[in-house]
C-alpha cells in the first residue's frame, strides 16, 4: 500500500478538526462550545464551508441539523462540512 506523503484525506482533516488544540482528545461536532472532557479546556467548533471557507450558518429543525452558506447563498451537506476547533 502506497502512503502519499504531505496529503491529507477529506476524513484525516476532519479528525484534525475535531481534536482539541490542547491535548488532542477528540471532540463532539453537535455543540459550538464545550469543555474537553480531558483537559478541561474550553473549545469553540466551527463549521466551515468546503467552497469558500467561509463560517456557516447552523439550522436545527425537527431534530435535523443542516448547515447554510451565506457567503455562497446554499445549503451545505452535513458530510462535505469541515470542522475547526478552537481554544476560547
Amino acid at each position: 500500500m502506497e502512503q502519499d506523503h504531505g496529503r491529507s484525506t477529506f476524513e484525516e482533516l476532519i479528525m484534525e478538526a475535531l481534536l482539541c488544540p490542547s491535548c488532542q482528545a477528540e471532540l463532539d461536532t453537535r455543540s459550538k462550545e464545550q469543555t474537553c472532557g480531558q483537559c478541561q479546556a474550553n473549545v469553540r467548533v466551527t463549521a466551515i464551508c468546503p467552497t469558500c471557507q467561509q463560517e456557516l450558518e447552523r439550522l436545527k429543525a425537527c431534530g435535523a441539523v443542516d448547515y447554510f452558506c451565506n457567503h455562497c447563498n446554499s445549503l451545505i451537506s452535513k458530510r462535505s462540512v469541515q470542522f475547526k476547533a478552537a481554544l476560547v
